[in-house]
């Protein structure tokens, strides 16, 4: 860890004791003032700050709780708590002057200098011994202090010892201190969560700015006060919101300490007190298919109510701009929206973005706004004409034929970035704790990891930013921060996605990252979510059907993903085509095949294999599938690769569930592409009229036949 080793110890002493005795005789004549003292390290100190006798989190801390408290800092850069460690606390100055003190209220955060190469793996055994220890030697100043303990503020990927050791000690040290707090009859305050989203307050990714020490004192201040703002239930409770039917439903917000909430649902009432920390949940028993209900929340003066409430399924509808495009610009969108009236028992959710990411330089409120992952605005309503103009196309046809078969409410919520990739929606954990992604988080406008579009686009973006670390919904995990984040609490039936776009310069790391996603999305929301996915479209983009040929075999990789092919509806020239219904509706046939369980064919079947016989090559099908081919005849629908790498155009013909290729003559053929043009008129269909999708079939000696690469 960094170390403040510009003062001498007997400098140390001479400021302390002088502090000590100003503080003992202002308190003396301020009998009634409640004394707080803020041990701790560099954090506590303030180190970085250009004037931490006033930016300091304590400093800040006693402008918030005002007159009649004394917040003393206490805090040694460089500390350890652990006694046997390179720099304990305990025998540093501050340790004497928090004691001297005699604080009524002790606030302890120790343990980040811990995770030093020099100390965690010679401490660990004694760590939770020595805090002990330290909590007791502070009960002796003053037997009536009240302690709070706190889990550590983040140690972000760009430190240089983070993937040596740091993070992992870090990890450890964190799931100790919530045990450490119980067995000592301590409050614990959580000053992880509301900075690990915050990694643009931290220069060199461990001292906070001066607004992440404002964050501290704030989130220590709430703890002491047991105020937290007034009751109020989350963001996503809403009038016409749609809750899922058959899980158990929570309603869950914030309020202030100890306070009663009420909160009534379909004749049924949960009572239940806010938490220490400021939250309050209630949980009612599943219910099926129905509605509309009304909700009314109660907590002392504050009523809120919520009317034309659904129990249904909801989905969560995310991915880049063609899971955004909206439906009035779409292919007989407006003909679609001047049949809705609202009574449709379909409910939209649009989380709409603070600015496009189109090429223009944002302004420094914008700025602002997206650093504090304020991006995403929305509620609830009813899919009227006015609702579903600017929703997703590709969600709303989903929703429309989903509900139309099930006779079920459906709640779509749209959360969709224009050009985002993969790495926007992924959790920072997640990639932190990857051996591949963790390098992505740092220097990110820079890394290669990112397409170039993505980069350069977010630099127009970011021209007028000061900082280095200003946030972008491109930037890794942003996307999952703003967005995502307030929902896993939500109860939703699944997910589909559109996105792929930003990602198709490296299909390899893609191939990685969406299981990957799919992972931990379904651990955030404690489930197996069911995933639909869309096959990116044909365009004149040379990188594009390796990456389709790679998304067909996701579906072996990733149990519970299924895939709607949108080949046939592309565009050669324009990434946004408009044709969206098809995607939508196939999406919807994979939803109600797999998580509906209704009888029915929801794609194209992949090829089982292909075999020589002579100059004939025959590809197989599964029994019982009817293809043809479209009125759309292409030289590049099927092509037969040489061992030199020479692509072959070659004339189908199609029988039932059999593809015959014949093989030119003199050629050996070791590989049979489909589709395999960026921009392609393949034809080949199921009689439902369902497209087959980009496929490599390639030819293994050891079993005479052509199988799926």
């Amino acid at each position: 860890m960094t170390m403040k080793t510009s003062y001498k110890k007997y400098i140390h002493y001479t400021l302390l004791t002088g502090i000590l005795i100003c503080l003992q005789l202002y308190v003396k004549a301020q009998t009634k003032m409640i004394k707080i003292a803020c041990i701790g390290n560099s954090v506590t100190y303030g180190y970085g700050l250009t004037d931490p006798q006033h930016s300091s989190y304590p400093a800040q801390l006693q402008r918030l709780l005002g007159a009649n408290y004394l917040v003393g800092n206490f805090g040694h850069s460089g500390a350890t708590l652990s006694k046997k460690g390179h720099n304990p606390y305990y025998k540093n100055g501050e340790f004497g002057a928090a004691m001297a003190f005699s604080p009524d209220i002790a606030i302890i955060h120790l343990g980040l200098n811990d995770t030093d190469p020099r100390d965690w793996p010679n401490v660990r055994e004694s760590f939770e011994g020595d805090y002990a220890w330290l909590i007791s030697e502070i009960r002796r100043s003053n037997a009536n202090v009240r302690i709070l303990i706190c889990r550590l503020t983040p140690i972000f990927s760009g430190h240089p010892r983070f993937k040596s050791g740091t993070r992992d000690w870090y990890d450890q040290i964190q799931q100790l201190i919530p045990e450490i707090a119980r067995v000592n009859h301590t409050e614990l305050v959580d000053l992880h969560s509301p900075l690990y989203s915050r990694p643009e307050l931290f220069a060199d990714n461990l001292h906070p700015d001066k607004e992440g020490a404002g964050i501290i004192a704030k989130t220590i201040y709430q703890s002491i006060t047991k105020q937290f703002g007034d009751f109020k239930a989350n963001d996503v409770f809403a009038s016409h919101m749609v809750l899922q039917r058959e899980q158990p439903i929570p309603i869950y917000g914030i309020g202030n300490a100890g306070d009663m909430v009420t909160v009534s649902l379909g004749g049924r009432k949960q009572n239940t007190l806010v938490n220490v920390n400021g939250h309050w949940k209630v949980q009612f028993p599943a219910m099926a298919a129905g509605g509309p209900y009304q909700i009314e929340l109660q907590c002392k003066a504050h009523r809120i109510k919520f009317e034309d409430v659904l129990i249904g399924d909801v989905w969560l509808c995310s991915g880049q701009s063609n899971m955004a495009f909206p439906l009035n610009k779409s292919l007989g969108g407006q003909q679609e929206l001047s049949s809705l009236n609202g009574k449709a028992r379909i409910r939209l959710y649009q989380y709409q973005v603070l600015k496009e990411t189109d090429a223009v330089a944002w302004d420094t409120a914008t700025l602002t706004k997206i650093n504090k992952l304020q991006y995403f605005t929305g509620t609830w309503k009813p899919a009227d004409s006015s609702a579903a103009a600017g929703f997703s196309a590709v969600a709303y046809y989903f929703g429309k034929k989903v509900s139309s078969e099930t006779h079920v409410p459906i709640g779509l919520i749209q959360v969709a970035v224009g050009g985002s990739p993969i790495e926007s929606w992924l959790d920072r954990y997640t990639l932190e704790h990857d051996p591949v992604l963790v390098d992505v988080l740092n220097n990110w406008r820079t890394s290669d990891f990112l397409q170039d579009f993505c980069r350069d686009r977010a630099n127009v973006n970011l021209k007028n930013a000061t900082s280095p670390k200003q946030r972008h919904p491109y930037e890794p995990c942003y996307n999952y921060e703003a967005g995502i984040n307030g929902l896993i609490d939500f109860p939703i039936k699944g997910v589909i996605w559109y996105q792929g776009e930003s990602n198709a310069h490296n299909l390899e790391l893609y191939a990685h990252s969406f299981p990957l996603l799919v992972k931990s999305w379904r651990q955030k929301w404690g489930i197996s979510l069911p995933f639909y996915y869309v096959q990116l479209s044909a365009i004149d983009r040379p990188s594009w059907p390796a990456f389709r040929n790679m998304q067909l075999n996701l579906q072996k990789q990733v149990v519970g993903a299924y895939m709607a092919v949108s080949m046939d509806v592309g565009d050669s020239l324009n990434v946004h085509y408009i044709n969206k219904k098809p995607v939508g509706e196939r999406l919807a046939l994979q939803a109600l095949k797999h998580t509906y369980q209704k009888p029915l064919i929801a794609a194209a079947p992949d090829p089982l294999y292909a075999y020589q016989n002579g100059r004939n090559i025959t590809i197989i099908f599964p029994p019982g599938t009817d293809l043809c081919r479209s009125s759309i005849k292409a030289a590049n629908t099927f092509e037969l690769v040489t061992p030199e790498g020479e692509r072959l155009p070659v004339w189908p013909s199609i029988s039932g569930n059999k593809v015959s290729l014949s093989i030119p003559a003199g050629q050996q053929i070791r590989q049979i592409f489909y589709a395999m043009q960026p921009y392609t008129h393949a034809g080949l269909y199921t009689q439902a009229a369902l497209p087959v999708p980009t496929f490599i079939l390639s030819y293994h000696e050891t079993q005479h036949k052509f199988l799926l690469n």
